[in-house]
């Protein structure tokens, strides 16, 4: 036999042991991997993750909200603060004025805060923060030591009341387990006027109807990010209240004949546009009043339908039980060894991020609101919402294709059935409730159909994705589309942001190109191979940048490319977003110069520093997330620190790849370096964790980088494991000498979605020397 078979036989052998003896290790440590999240990770800084109680992708987000910020100053001006508030919690605030049933987690921009609960005792009061004589108002004080939180659980004391808040929820229903002290006044409010992001018009209607003396049922319409949303709701409480009533906020110019009625005392219907609710109640000590509150885009009968369905009964524990144990299974389908103890939770608060959205939206028998606004049932497939894309398509989506198989397959025939209702014959830009609200730019559904397809992802049907895909390419105006096709380029004098339109847009068109291979369709093909070139004509050869060309031709003059702000870039500047051509890496490189040169301006973009006047004018750029000019807290540049595979210094990918995940990410409330962006920010450290990235969604490869694991095992829906090993994992040890799958040796940086899928053990042989 010859030495180097023997060699072999031995590696596999000793890797082997390495599996048997971490597959002991999980069997005897504890499965419960929920106690390694930390909800308050990235609730400080810009607040837009929430710490409260919710179901994997659940419907119902039922959090804490600290503060009722409004959207416009008193003279009309924006009012910068309100996006602190985007998730409606921040860490640093020491009040609470109630728990409201919907939040975005780590979104670019707010809306929801739908359906404010809040219980106290004494004298009533329905004003969140003060009246109108200048009193206190229903908020309470709050410690820190006396809040809690973990998937699918938050609790909190309200100081001012000596009321303990318990909170848990199921996919579409939220429960509340409120501890009253004894009080023969003693109050829960359901204030229907707070919104995150409130302005004026926020409110369109809002409609209630007292079932009996413990069912509420209505619905609120709001105007707002999404300017047509509509919820419904059910509210059953566990004991009968003694009264009830309403105040309106709003002035109303007509009533009809419902002048005849005291309306704010006992009146069983309450309708306007601005109203908060009240129901009385007397307590003893320790009493415990509960609430379950179910959601709706249909119908009130279709939120009572969710909660019959979901929560029958009145057992507290049972349903957080119940939750937690949905996490545990979600959490566990990547179990990992790590050198610490701040590493693991990082991890898996960084993996339960990535399952607070996009969110179920329907009820239990498959019906809901369509893009149309009409009634619609979901037929085999479960219908989302949600899509934050110009985010989630770059590393959500596919890290989805490897954990989430059948919910991505899902979220896809999502996608297909707004293309299918939407007037636009567009797939999604940022879905929303129901709605479109054509944030960010590019059109990335096509990105996450494309990489399903390389991926072999889904049974969607693969022709109609192709349809919806050049229908929404083909949209003449929609943000520079139609300049985009004429022009072969985003004129900057047409269309802001033109720079970053044109590189998005000739990435995606390159998606399309490969949807079509797959259907064998050559004519479309070749048709967005050739628009998925257009991002050359924004190059400026002559200095080295990406640069706005003007509709005559000629290269905007006033140019400054370490600016954010009016250089035709969007959340980025040249010597960053510049670097975006994700499906031509080898031809950019060249174009910029070749491997060397590259691999400098790299280096130059990690290590200069950027003066705060190049980003003051942007609120999801903040310096916690910046190193050097590297944008890491904003999401155009996260493929950046792959890049030097491509210049022949893979060991410089490993260097910023563990420095990103050392500096950015930690276990504590300011643990994310700024915007999660649905789940993005988090996805990015998940995939380099465990030492691979897809840099290039929509093809069936990853780049390599360093693993922070010491070991993983990846259960995959087909039933086999990926195990992955980290030999001689540590600190110092961010280079990687070797790389294996199945004792197959790794002879490029790429590693292939099919050996994911086949399972097996991938091995990274670490060290503390570059391997050039």
């Amino acid at each position: 036999m010859k030495k180097n078979t023997l060699l072999s036989i031995g590696f596999l052998f000793f890797a082997s042991i390495i599996s048997q003896s971490y597959a002991q290790d999980r069997s005897s440590s504890t499965k419960d991997y929920t106690q390694f999240v930390n909800p308050f990770i990235g609730t400080s800084k810009m607040g837009h993750t929430f710490p409260g109680a919710t179901a994997p992708f659940g419907m119902v987000q039922l959090s804490p909200q600290t503060s009722f910020e409004v959207m416009f100053n008193d003279d009309g001006a924006y009012n910068a603060k309100t996006y602190e508030y985007a998730a409606g919690y921040q860490y640093k605030d020491s009040t609470i004025i109630g728990f409201a049933h919907t939040n975005f987690s780590g979104t670019g921009h707010a809306d929801l805060g739908d359906f404010l609960v809040m219980p106290t005792v004494g004298d009533l009061v329905l004003d969140p923060l003060k009246t109108e004589d200048g009193k206190k108002g229903f908020y309470s004080g709050f410690s820190h030591a006396n809040e809690t939180a973990s998937p699918g659980f938050y609790e909190v004391k309200l100081d001012d009341y000596n009321i303990t808040a318990q909170l848990t929820a199921s996919e579409r229903v939220g429960y509340h387990q409120y501890s009253f002290p004894k009080s023969e006044d003693a109050h829960i409010i359901l204030d229907l006027v707070y919104n995150v992001y409130h302005h004026d018009n926020k409110n369109v209607w809002t409609f209630i109807r007292v079932e009996n003396d413990s069912l509420i049922t209505g619905y609120r319409q709001t105007n707002g990010w999404a300017r047509t949303r509509k919820v419904y709701f059910a509210m059953q409480f566990s004991k009968a209240f003694k009264s009830y009533g309403h105040k309106k906020y709003d002035k109303m110019t007509y009533n009809g004949f419902y002048r005849r009625f005291n309306e704010e005392e006992n009146f069983p219907e309450m309708a306007g546009k601005d109203i908060r609710t009240y129901f009385n109640f007397d307590s003893e000590k320790d009493e415990k009043i509960e609430v379950k509150f179910a959601l709706s885009s249909v119908s009130t009968a279709g939120a009572l339908k969710n909660l019959k369905a979901e929560i029958p009964h009145w057992d507290f524990e049972r349903t957080k039980t119940e939750t937690q144990e949905k996490w545990n299974k979600e959490l566990s389908k990547i179990e990992v060894e790590t050198n610490t103890d701040t590493e693991k939770t990082t991890f898996y608060t960084a993996l339960y991020h990535t399952m607070l959205s996009p969110i179920l939206y329907e009820d239990v028998d498959g019906q809901y609101l369509g893009l149309d606004q009409n009634i619609h049932t979901s037929n085999g497939f479960t219908n989302y919402t949600v899509f934050s894309l110009w985010d989630t398509y770059r590393a959500l989506h596919p890290l989805f294709n490897i954990i989430q198989p059948d919910r991505n397959n899902d979220m896809i025939k999502s996608m297909l059935a707004h293309h299918d209702q939407s007037v636009h014959n567009m797939l999604p830009i940022w879905s929303h409730y129901a709605n479109e609200n054509w944030c960010m730019i590019g059109y990335h559904a096509t990105s996450v159909i494309a990489d399903a397809i390389a991926k072999k992802v889904g049974d969607f049907d693969i022709a109609h994705a192709l349809k919806a895909s050049v229908n929404t390419a083909n949209v003449e105006y929609f943000d520079g589309l139609g300049d985009y096709m004429k022009y072969h380029y985003v004129p900057e004098d047409k269309s802001h942001s033109s720079v970053s339109k044109t590189l998005e847009l000739a990435y995606n068109d390159w998606c399309i190109a490969q949807i079509a291979k797959t259907k064998g369709n050559s004519a479309v093909e070749k048709e967005f191979l050739g628009r998925s070139e257009y991002y050359n004509n924004v190059y400026d050869s002559k200095i080295g940048y990406m640069r706005p060309k003007l509709a005559n031709g000629e290269f905007k003059k006033e140019f400054d490319p370490l600016d954010t702000h009016g250089q035709g870039f969007i959340e980025g500047n040249a010597w960053n977003y510049g670097l975006y051509v994700p499906h031509q890496l080898e031809k950019m490189v060249a174009m910029m110069g070749g491997k060397e040169q590259f691999s400098q301006h790299l280096d130059s973009l990690f290590t200069m520093e950027l003066d705060d006047k190049f980003i003051e004018k942007h609120e999801d750029i903040t310096r916690d997330g910046i190193i050097g000019n590297y944008v890491h807290g904003n999401e155009p540049g996260h493929h950046i620190p792959y890049l030097y595979n491509w210049t022949g210094k893979p060991y410089k990918t490993q260097e910023r790849v563990r420095m990103i995940m050392n500096s950015m990410y930690g276990s504590k409330v300011d643990g994310l370096c700024g915007n999660d962006d649905a789940g993005q920010m988090s996805a990015w450290y998940i995939f380099s964790s465990l030492g691979f990235y897809p840099v290039t969604p929509g093809s069936p490869n990853y780049a390599l980088g360093s693993p922070l694991v010491k070991n993983a095992i990846i259960k995959l829906s087909n039933g086999k494991e990926l195990n992955i090993i980290a030999k001689n994992q540590g600190k110092e040890n961010v280079y990687v000498k070797s790389v294996s799958i199945k004792g197959k040796k790794i002879k490029s940086f790429l590693l292939s979605h099919r050996d994911i899928e086949n399972g097996g053990t991938l091995i990274f042989e670490m060290s503390d020397i570059p391997n050039n």
